[in-house]
């Protein structure tokens, strides 16, 4: 039963609804999860024992969703009305004053899998199947979901679990089936600020004849993923016809992987390990390998930055993670190559979605003072990537890649892709920048890639899309004092305000020795 196709409620609540509850708009935006209000001397409430977190079905003509309900004590609402936040309203297609229907839900049986996960039990492919099904159907409150994820953090899912959990999210969504092989794909698992190498590599793969048809995330723990990034430059929310009819015409694109229905149950839980600042590894491995699998990829490549602020920080645990995407891979029918990479401090200048895509444009268009180490990360992945796909005998991949970087093939391609996906934009500017500056003189010896990313966040990014910071000082420089470390951008001066504070107290994010 989905909650499109639920039967009107029956019975005495059934009546009432029709006859006293009417929508009423919030614009409350409660995110993707569906929400309605009621007063607390609502009859529903009184009859029904409706209370805050109750999850119900909720009717408007014929669509139907399930949705958490809360309370109100106060006179927002009269006692015949239901509210409606943002999300709830749209997939409703509410107008005020409609009659709105209510009904219990059934008990979710999946629960049963995740209660059992939080006591320590291993959970199976069916297990999974019901989970991820009734997540991608939009059963799952934002309680349920954070529950299932905690229970499955840190190292509580062994490795048949995780490709039973990675089966179970190819199967919830549409799966693509590209004219010609092989398809190449990449992902970096992050925690390293400013690395959108994906940018330049795309256009590389794309300008020598090797489909690339790049399926992106947002950001979940950083200041941008590369969807966001992306997103400053062109259209990513495409659906899938869109997205077949840029890849067939140009050889690849960049596009976010929600709009598409590709593993939707991953963005769902996407979602909610964001405010949880959670990424653990297993669903790590799974979210990745769902997406790239439902997307047709046949070739993958993972990006590891390894280092001691970077999310891998050591090499044991890179090579645990390797091989959890190569036996995994290979059993959702993937070719993986794990790559270890430098992950001790960011890539380029910009760390946030404008402020990446300058540097990612400065790559693409040869400029002289364009970051070197974005250009040679992507140099390398690149040249793998054409290895992989046999455009190139073994050893000589990264050289046809600046081949085609340097004689401006990469930058045409790049333009065509943003042309295809609805049209290059014009990047914007934040209104407010302050630089934060070295207190004493010495070399620069470390950056702590976390808490200069969590600057970034408080100025705003990624929701603020010219928000972040410019970093001007790399390990092994020398700087004095007074001279700017980085620069913050911020689009309101209290977000200006918090980033600048949260760094001047935040301890040593750039360390500087003065001996050094």
């Amino acid at each position: 039963m989905t909650a499109a196709t639920i039967p009107a409620p029956a019975g005495r609540h059934s009546a009432n609804g029709s006859v006293h509850h009417r929508a009423r708009r919030l614009y409350i935006d409660s995110g993707q999860e569906a929400v309605v209000y009621l007063h607390r001397d609502s009859e529903l409430c009184r009859s029904e024992g409706f209370e805050s977190q109750t999850r119900v079905w909720v009717r408007i003509g014929s669509q139907s969703i399930l949705a958490t309900l809360n309370v109100i004590t106060g006179d927002l609402l009269a006692v015949i009305e239901v509210g409606l936040s943002e999300s709830a309203w749209t997939r409703l297609g509410a107008t005020d004053g409609s009659p709105v229907l209510f009904a219990h839900p059934l008990p979710l049986d999946s629960l049963r899998h995740v209660r059992g996960k939080i006591h320590g039990q291993r959970l199976d492919a069916p297990a999974f199947n019901a989970v991820i099904e009734d997540i991608a159907a939009g059963y799952y409150s934002d309680l349920h979901l954070a529950a299932f994820l905690t229970a499955c953090a840190g190292d509580r899912l062994d490795r048949q679990e995780i490709v039973d959990l990675t089966r179970s999210m190819i199967a919830t969504g549409e799966r693509i089936a590209w004219s010609r092989r092989p398809a190449m794909d990449k992902h970096s698992v992050g925690g390293l600020p400013g690395n959108r190498t994906t940018l330049v590599v795309v256009p590389i793969i794309a300008a020598a004849g090797v489909l690339m048809a790049k399926t992106s995330s947002r950001a979940i723990t950083s200041p941008s993923g590369t969807a966001d990034t992306m997103e400053t430059l062109a259209r990513v929310d495409l659906d899938v016809a869109h997205m077949r009819w840029v890849v067939e015409r140009e050889g690849g694109c960049i596009v976010w992987g929600g709009t598409a229905r590709l593993s939707p149950a991953d963005d769902v839980l996407i979602r909610v390990e964001r405010p949880l600042d959670l990424d653990s590894a297993g669903q790590l491995v799974a979210s990745v390998l769902s997406k790239k699998a439902a997307a047709g990829a046949t070739d993958v490549l993972i990006d590891i930055p390894v280092g001691p602020t970077a999310k891998v920080r050591t090499v044991a645990a890179a090579q645990r993670l390797c091989d959890d995407f190569r036996a995994v891979g290979k059993d959702v029918g993937l070719t993986v190559l794990p790559v270890l990479t430098d992950g001790t401090q960011p890539v380029g200048f910009g760390i946030g979605p404008a402020l990446e895509a300058r540097d990612v444009l400065a790559v693409l268009r040869g400029d002289p003072d364009a970051p070197h180490d974005l250009r040679e990360r992507s140099l390398l992945l690149a040249g793998h990537i054409l290895e992989m796909a046999a455009a190139v005998s073994t050893g000589g991949g990264e050289a046809l890649a600046r081949e085609i970087l340097q004689d401006g093939r990469a930058w045409t391609k790049f333009q065509a892709i943003c042309q295809a996906q609805g049209g290059m934009r014009e990047l914007p500017t934040a209104p407010f920048t302050q630089p934060y500056q070295a207190r004493r003189s010495g070399r620069v010896i470390r950056i702590d890639n976390r808490r200069l990313a969590r600057v970034a966040k408080l100025a705003g990014a990624p929701g603020d899309r010219s928000a972040g910071l410019v970093l001007h000082a790399r390990v092994g420089a020398r700087v004095e004092t007074g001279d700017p470390l980085f620069t913050v951008h911020a689009e309101a001066l209290g977000e200006l305000g918090y980033a600048l504070a949260y760094a001047g107290e935040a301890g040593e994010i750039i360390g500087i020795e003065e001996n050094a």
